[in-house]
């Protein structure tokens, strides 16, 4: 039987028993239900106990009609770490079935059963046959079996059953987080947190105090306490100081059973780190330190560092440094290297070993960073004393004073003094100095200096107007020793005086009209001057004396450096006289007054109604009124150029012609259209048909007035010679009369025109070769070109009919030619 159903048939009971206790309670009636009710409850729970039952006894059970059956046992419960040499006695299960016969044998099954745990089949006494421990298992969970030991047949349903591991105090409390690292800023109050700890046991919490652990220090109790029931470390002192000990050690004890006599304990050691704060001010470690350095340091060199230390750590180490004294502060300044924390010195201003040896300066350091809890410990600053020595040097001469402007006037003679320059040497010894021109800055040697007295003299005769400004660079050196030497920029500028005449800003040149009226405005002029006096320039205007006699123009001087020209007679006329010259006389203001003389040239031109200029007699003037003189001389040349290259493409055109008319005189003739393939000539019938050629000479038209071709004959014929002979020159005599040609040609063009056997007349033929039986040389017109040829045509008339026309045409020019020259 369970101990659920065992405790379900105690509470029916206990039921019964209250209810009992009430007046006029039907004794018979409640004995009836409390009865049924127990049964009922133990038939429950021992239906909840039948799964481990078998099925043949479950049937055998619930046909033999039992109503009352039941476990009985003991709770059972064993120690932990027994260590008798005997099995320890755990507990008894027995069946109240059970007569004492030995027909039940009893069986457990489970966590341990036959190994941990072993039964006792005819008792059911129960030992553990190992050693236990709680902390690896708290209790074992069994089942309990009761069955006849003949027919093996369970007489009880199985029921379940838990032997508990009791606990005994045998584990220690354990630091498990450990190893424990805390920190506290020094001089913290008493009582400041520093960090928590915790122990564990591993006992039973809920049984007894063995799992009740308290806290105490074993060491370092002088400077922390330890709360005995949350673990909290905390500062016992107020004088904790990180530059005395930065850290701790402390033993923390933890022990079981609430600290009682007999109880287990555990401990570890804490490292309580003491954290710093800025409670220490700087301090030097001397009171003075000497540097020395040489005077021609450059600015920015560094002399040399010091530092001041600081018991503190990390950022409570920060410092910077100054210079308390006057005179330091002008010669020196002072850094901080952020890195080492050292303070730099290094020159401000240019030393001088001549002027002072030693320098004193007071260098101060203070902490960047100060606490304010702490200003009462007094101040957080220290000084010291740096004396820098200031080694000598041998410097180069040293200019005095260092202007560098000098004036010399244009005018001055050679050898005229412009300057002295003073350089000194800033040694103690004071040796002589030497002076020279760096003539890489003056090459053409306009300037000399006195090597000894340093005055600078002019070498050459000055101009301003070509050079206002001379830049030279003046060298001062050690007489004994050259290598130390010093350059200055000497700045020269060259006076101006009046040694220039003013001139015409240009060369000017007006226009007049023909009509025009008294005091009309032709020009204003204006002049220039290469001088620049100080007082400005102020020019004069007048007619020069040779103009004295002039009637026709007058000159008048506005008074702003500038003059204008006025007519002062009515109208001119150009064809007396187209071009005037008027001489002006200008003068400067001086001193000296110069003057010049220039020319204005006026010309006498035609205008229109409006006064607009339209023609002038000179050619030239036109051009140079719309160009330029550099235009005009560019357009020359370019003209020039032109005819050049025309005379040299005649000339090689009539080299070349010659050379053809020598190579080719035989094939050359008077063609209009010249083919490649010519012909034969006259009995060459296979290349050409000749039939259009001798349809197109017909001359019989012409028989009737051929008369011999004389020179007094008024026909055709006559006139033909003269005309064609004057064909090549046509352009030259306009008064020549062509009527003749152009009869001729219409009617060969109408004769063409009706023959339809032939080509057009207007496609000209030419027959450039005329065959290989022809005995008559070429008549080519080149031959013919001048009227000096003396070739003789007379022959023309033995050629036959065909060239009737040709012998009229040529012997009759010949024959007028003869006339004319008798």
């Amino acid at each position: 039987m369970s101990a659920s159903s065992l405790k379900a048939t105690l509470h029916a009971a206990s039921r019964c028993a209250v209810v009992m206790a009430l007046p006029g309670f039907s004794w018979t009636i409640f004995l009836l239900l409390c009865t049924l009710e127990q049964l009922g409850a133990l038939a429950i729970h021992m239906e909840a106990g039948r799964p481990g039952l078998e099925q043949s006894g479950d049937s055998m059970l619930l046909a033999g009609g039992r109503v009352k059956r039941g476990w009985v046992w003991n709770q059972f419960f064993v120690v932990e770490e027994y260590t008798g040499t005997e099995p320890l006695y755990v507990g008894k299960i027995h069946s109240d079935s059970d007569e004492g016969d030995g027909s039940i044998k009893y069986t457990i099954s489970g966590e341990g059963a036959g190994t941990i745990f072993l039964i006792d089949e005819v008792t059911g006494d129960i030992h553990a046959t190992e050693r236990l421990d709680r902390e690896q298992k708290t209790f074992y969970t069994l089942r309990a079996q009761a069955r006849d030991r003949q027919t093996n047949q369970l007489l009880e349903p199985e029921s379940e059953f838990i032997i508990k591991v009791q606990d005994i105090n045998d584990s220690e409390p354990r630091f498990l987080e450990g190893p424990y690292i805390g920190s506290v800023a020094e001089l913290s109050p008493i009582g400041t947190s520093v960090m928590k700890v915790m122990a564990s046991d591993a006992d039973d919490p809920t049984y007894g105090s063995s799992a009740r652990v308290v806290y105490s220090v074993l060491e370092g109790e002088q400077h922390f306490t330890v709360d005995s029931k949350t673990g909290v470390i905390r500062t016992a002192v107020a004088n904790l100081d990180r530059e005395t000990q930065d850290r701790y050690e402390v033993v923390i004890q933890a022990t079981d059973m609430a600290g009682q006599l007999g109880g287990l304990s555990g401990s570890t050691t804490v490292t309580i780190v003491i954290t710093d704060v800025n409670d220490n001010p700087p301090r030097f470690p001397q009171k003075m330190y000497q540097f020395s350095v040489v005077e021609t340091a450059l600015v920015g060199s560094a002399i040399g560092r010091v530092k001041a230390e600081d018991s503190d750590v990390g950022e409570n180490t920060d410092m910077t440094y100054q210079i308390k004294d006057e005179d330091g502060v002008q010669m020196f300044k002072v850094t901080t290297d952020s890195n080492t924390q050292e303070a730099i010195i290094t020159v401000q201003k240019p030393l001088d070993y001549e002027a002072k040896t030693v320098h004193t300066v007071v260098v101060e350091a203070l902490n960047k960073f100060v606490d304010p809890r702490f200003v009462d410990l007094g101040t957080f600053r220290d000084q010291t004393i740096v004396r820098v020595s200031v080694l000598d040097v041998d410097e180069p001469p040293e200019f005095q004073p260092p202007s560098d402007l000098m004036e010399v006037q244009e005018d001055a003679y050679v050898g005229s003094v412009v300057g002295v320059v003073t350089a000194l040497d800033p040694d103690a010894a004071n040796n002589p100095v030497r002076y020279a021109i760096d003539r890489n800055t003056d090459l053409e040697r306009i300037f000399d200096i006195d090597a000894n007295t340093g005055a600078v003299v002019t070498g050459k005769v000055l101009d301003r107007e070509t050079a206002g400004w001379h830049n030279i660079t003046v060298l001062a050196m050690e007489a004994d020793n050259h290598s130390q030497v010093s350059r200055a920029s000497l700045r020269i500028r060259i006076l101006d005086v009046n040694d220039n005449p003013p001139e015409l800003a240009t060369p000017y040149e007006a226009a007049v009209c023909e009509d025009a009226k008294p005091g009309q405005l032709i020009q204003t002029i204006s002049v220039v001057d290469r001088d620049e006096p100080q007082s400005g320039h102020r020019f004069y205007f007048t007619l020069a004396p040779e103009a004295t006699n002039n009637h026709h123009f007058s000159l008048l001087d506005i008074q702003d450096n500038t003059a204008a020209v006025h007519t002062q007679r009515v109208g001119f006329n150009r064809q007396e006289q187209d071009v005037y010259f008027l001489p002006i006389l200008v003068v400067d203001s001086g001193p000296p007054a110069l003057s010049s003389t220039g020319t204005l040239t006026i010309r006498v031109c035609s205008c229109d109604s409006t006064g607009a200029i339209q023609s002038c007699n000179s050619t030239a003037y036109v051009m140079s009124a719309a160009l330029s003189p550099g235009a005009l001389i560019a357009l020359l040349v370019c003209i020039l150029i032109l005819i050049v290259l025309v005379l040299l493409i005649l000339t090689l055109k009539r080299h070349h012609k010659s050379h053809l008319t020598s190579e080719e005189d035989e094939d050359m003739r008077d063609n209009v259209i010249k083919y490649n393939d010519e012909g034969g000539g006259e009995q060459d019938t296979e290349a050409y048909d000749m039939s259009a050629l001798r349809s197109l000479y017909d001359f019989s038209e012409l028989k009737g007035s051929d008369g011999g071709g004389g020179p007094g004959d008024g026909g055709m014929t006559s006139n033909l010679p003269s005309e064609l002979h004057a064909l090549p020159q046509w352009f030259q005599n306009p008064d020549l009369d062509f009527s003749m040609f152009r009869g001729y040609i219409s009617r060969k063009v109408d004769q063409a025109d009706e023959d339809l056997s032939v080509p057009p007349y207007d496609s000209f033929q030419t027959y450039a070769f005329e065959g290989s039986d022809s005995p008559i040389p070429s008549l080519s017109s080149i031959n013919t070109w001048s009227t000096s040829s003396e070739q003789d045509f007379s022959y023309l008339s033995s050629w036959g009919p065909r060239f009737r026309q040709l012998a009229a045409l040529y012997a009759g020019h010949k024959g007028e030619e003869e006339s004319e020259e008798s």
